[in-house]
This record gives C-alpha cells, sequence and structure tokens, in this order.
C-alpha cells in the first residue's frame, strides 16, 4: 500500500476506537481509481444492509461483514479529502464452489453515496486497464442518478437543517447567527494539504474541544483561531479573510455558550459527558453535515440551503433580513439553459452565498471531464483557471459575502473573483476586464424598479453575443419598470420568458 493511500486510511481502523489507520484485506493502485476488498469466511457474511438496501455502518456491520468493511474504509478515505471515488468490494464465501462477490462504486461519505454494481459477479473487470475503463464507464453516475442525488440531498440537508435549527434556537442564536455559525465550524473542520497531497494541517475534530472556561482556551475561541490559521494556509487574500473573520467572531464573543451544559438530545448519542453549547453545535454539524458535504455536491448550494432552511424554520420568517436565495434546482437550468460549458465566463452582480456560481462552476467541471482525463495536468490546470478566473461575483452584505467565500472555499476555491462591494457603483474596468459571455442575476426586488437596473448593468458589460438568464418579478416585466425595461430593449434581444410556479421561493417571496 502507498504512503498515499494509508494516509487516506487514517482513522479508518475498524477497532473499537477508530484511531489507527485501516487495512484492507487486498487493495489494487494501478487504476485512476482505487480499490479495496474484503473477505469474510461464510457465505451469510457477505453484506448487511436494512429493508431499503442501504449498507449499515455500525461497528458490529463493518467488521462482521466483507462489503460493509470495504465500503467503510472507502468511504473515509474520500472523507479524508484524498480520493473523489473508490471500488469498494466484498467477497464471502464457505468454499470455492459456494463463494459470492458484491461490487460497489463509492463517490462520498454520505449513505447513499454508493452504487451497486451487480452485474459483475467476478473480478475479471479488474483484468487491465482496458475492462476496468469498461467497468467505470458503466458505473458512472446517470444524469437521472445525479439528479436523484441532488433530491435526495437537498432533502436530507433540510432534515438536518430543521434538528440544527431547533438546536442554535433553544441556545437563544439568532436567525442572522446561525447559518455564520454553521459556515464557520466547517472551515475550522477542514484539513488543508500541501500539492503532493500530504497533510499540512489537521482540521478541528470534536476531541479538540475540551469546554475550559479559561479566556483562551474557550471552545468558541479555538475555533475560531482555525478558522483564521485555516484561511491563511489557504492564501485568502488579507483583506477577504478580515471579512469573514469579523463575521465569524460570533462564534467566540459570548463566554456562556463556552460552559459545559446538559447535552442537548440531538448530541446524547454521540457526546458523552456534558460540553459547552458550542461543543455540541460542532459535533451535530460535524457528524451530520461536514462527513456529508460530498453527498450533498453537485449544483447544491449547501451554505444557501442552510440559510434558507434557517428562516423557514425560525419562528419568524426572516423578511427583515431581506434576502432571497435561488434554490438549486432553478440554478442549474438557468445555467443549462444559457449553455455554460469550460470555456465561459460567467458574472453573477448579487452573488448571495453563490449558488449562481457554483452551478455554473460545476457545469464547467463536467464539461472539463468530458474533455479530459480526471486527474491530468490538463485536467487540474483547466480547473484551476476556471475557478480562479472564469467565475466572477460581487455581494455588497458582509455575512452573505461571507457565505458566498465559505461556500466557494469548501469546494476547493480560495481564489474565486468574489468581492464584496456594490455592484451599481463598482469600478467599472473590473467588469470590462472579465468581459463575461454568461451572466446569472436574481436581483434585490427591494431595489429601484425592482432590481432591474443590476440587470441592464451586467448586460452592458457582457461581449457582444453573450447571453444571460435572470429571474424577475412579474411586477418587474408589467409596469414597475418601465424606465429600465424600454432602456435594455433598445441595446439588448430577449430571446424568451419562462413563467415559474408562485410558491418557488417559499418562505421568502
Amino acid at each position: 500500500m502507498s504512503d498515499y493511500m494509508k494516509n487516506a486510511l487514517l482513522g479508518a481502523s475498524k477497532t473499537k476506537n477508530k484511531t489507527a489507520t485501516g487495512v484492507p484485506d487486498f487493495n489494487i493502485e494501478k487504476y485512476d481509481i482505487p480499490v479495496v476488498i474484503e473477505d469474510k469466511l461464510g457465505i451469510k457474511k457477505l453484506i448487511d444492509a436494512n429493508k431499503d438496501g442501504v449498507i449499515k455502518t455500525d461497528d458490529k456491520a463493518i467488521s462482521s461483514f466483507a462489503v460493509n468493511g470495504a465500503v467503510w474504509y472507502a468511504k473515509n478515505m474520500i472523507s479524508n479529502g484524498k480520493y473523489r471515488e473508490v471500488i469498494a468490494i466484498g467477497v464471502a464465501g464457505d468454499d470455492i464452489s459456494n463463494a459470492e462477490i458484491s461490487v460497489h462504486y463509492v463517490y462520498g461519505y454520505g449513505l447513499e453515496t454508493v452504487k451497486a454494481m451487480p452485474t459483475f459477479k467476478n473480478f475479471s473487470f479488474l483484468e487491465n486497464k482496458e475492462t476496468f475503463a469498461r467497468f467505470y464507464e458503466e458505473a458512472q453516475l446517470t444524469i437521472g442518478e445525479k439528479h436523484k442525488i441532488l433530491v435526495n440531498s437537498k432533502t436530507n440537508l433540510g432534515n438536518h437543517a430543521k434538528k440544527l435549527n431547533k438546536m442554535l434556537h433553544l441556545h437563544d442564536i439568532s436567525v442572522a447567527e446561525r447559518v455564520l455559525y454553521v459556515s464557520g465550524m466547517l472551515l475550522s473542520m477542514q484539513n488543508v494539504f500541501d500539492d503532493e497531497g500530504n497533510l499540512k494541517i489537521r482540521g478541528l475534530t470534536v476531541d479538540d474541544l475540551n469546554g475550559f472556561a479559561s479566556d483562551g482556551e474557550r471552545d468558541g475561541q479555538i475555533i475560531l483561531r482555525k478558522i483564521s490559521s485555516f484561511l491563511k494556509e489557504r492564501n485568502i487574500p488579507e483583506d477577504k479573510t478580515k471579512v469573514m473573520l469579523n463575521s465569524f467572531n460570533i462564534i467566540a464573543f459570548n463566554p456562556q455558550r463556552d460552559i459545559p451544559i446538559k447535552l442537548d438530545a440531538e448530541v446524547s448519542k454521540l457526546l458523552k459527558n456534558q460540553s459547552s453549547i458550542n461543543k455540541q453545535i460542532f459535533t451535530f454539524i460535524y457528524e451530520n453535515i461536514y462527513k456529508r458535504l460530498d453527498e450533498f455536491k453537485g449544483h447544491l448550494d449547501v451554505m444557501g440551503e442552510l440559510y434558507s432552511s434557517f428562516l423557514k424554520y425560525a419562528l419568524g420568517d426572516g423578511k427583515e433580513l431581506g434576502i432571497v436565495l435561488t434554490p438549486p434546482y432553478v440554478t442549474k437550468m438557468m445555467c443549462e439553459i444559457i449553455g455554460i460549458n469550460q470555456n465561459s465566463r460567467v458574472l453573477d452582480l448579487t452573488t448571495g452565498s453563490a449558488g449562481f456560481l457554483i452551478s455554473a462552476m460545476e457545469m464547467m467541471i463536467d464539461d472539463v471531464e468530458n474533455t479530459y482525463t480526471r486527474g491530468s495536468t490538463e485536467f487540474k490546470n483547466k480547473v484551476k483557471n476556471i475557478k480562479s478566473n472564469q467565475l466572477f461575483g460581487v455581494e455588497k452584505n458582509a455575512n452573505m459575502y461571507t457565505l458566498a467565500a465559505t461556500n466557494m472555499i469548501l469546494r476547493g476555491d480560495g481564489s474565486s473573483n468574489i468581492l464584496m462591494d456594490d455592484a451599481l457603483t463598482l469600478k467599472t474596468e473590473l467588469l470590462e476586464e472579465f468581459n463575461a459571455d454568461k451572466f446569472l442575476l436574481n436581483p434585490p426586488y427591494s431595489k429601484e424598479e425592482n432590481g432591474q437596473p443590476f440587470f441592464e448593468h451586467g448586460l452592458d458589460y457582457m461581449e457582444k453575443g453573450g447571453l444571460a438568464a435572470i429571474i424577475i418579478q412579474d411586477s418587474a416585466g408589467s409596469g414597475k419598470a418601465v424606465k429600465t425595461n424600454k432602456s435594455i430593449l433598445k441595446k439588448h434581444t430577449l430571446v424568451a420568458s419562462i413563467k415559474m410556479p408562485t410558491d418557488l421561493f417559499q418562505p421568502m417571496a
């Protein structure tokens, strides 16, 4: 086993404490994707799954059943940030005439990020690169499967958000603070790797928080320091870091939240002793969101979804915050309508939590993957350029700016062009230099003429022949924004108008 795989299996031991390096019975590293194999004596020891077919991950299952053990190793290799996908194989039998193998494609840490490959009943697909390539082509997720993941992930994230929101409400953490708590803690959990994939800085874990009351050692202060060191190691610009830390300071601001208290029901099975409010919140996020970030992948705007859920389940409706976020299925659709690809230069002048930019980035990277082999130098360089130079966002609200930056950083991007500024007074040379050919926007409807001036401003700085997809209110198109709309239509061409359901943006509008 290579040192790289050993690092990926760090903390994946099937022993009770799970602190040592996991060691699969067999492993293969000759292909682009690693293969781990577990074997058990006895045909009944092949797999343990629930009635819905979900592979169990409790200690007994992963130590006693072949598939469960292999999938456990695969998920930890992904969770540790070393791999995006792993092939997990379980083998069990009584003798040579009564044995079975079960092959699974694992593409995340979450419960539903495992795809069974029932047509592969022996090891022949591992014979050479050609046979493995044919297997991998079949293993790849279809459009339908990806859509199902998006829908299920949104539901799962909503369920976690509902429970977390209740916890935060019980501990008197305001609606405006809640999503900053989540995003800040998620940043503190991130590992930092060098260019060779070696661990430089380990992210915080639950065991790092001890509930000390002394100033400087409080749980909230430990979390804030780790956020700061993470941003520094990732070379996040100083001005962006300053704004983000100022928003995240709420985590460490109140010493009362660092005093050990009785465990909340949602974490009573995860912690043994009384813990601080900050540690309890951290633990819930670590187990239910951080470990499953990859399950919420694709076009799902994690920060935006959490934010919307907190507003939805909060006692008030959150209208005083004046922010409406676009659902992920809409951002994805709008990206598809205007044909975003790997060469697009995408602009969003009211970025919010970066939902549009995330959908655009995912679509651009998918297009790169169809052109270059994943992991190749060409692939890495193209993806790096997309993240660094082909996405441009502007957000005026400091807290939303922090969420947008965090959202991009959590997706491996620390240098995206998201600026904290007023889009309408932004230096025009920045927009001229970027020269967007794709423009996505859900403007603030409370502004002049229902936000239509943001629409016109972006269009005026686009490359000729570029395409834009904009969300507007009915009233903006039927009388309340006549001046701006006439000005727009003198210079630009309306291609199509799509009527959307009235309840699309519940609970906000």
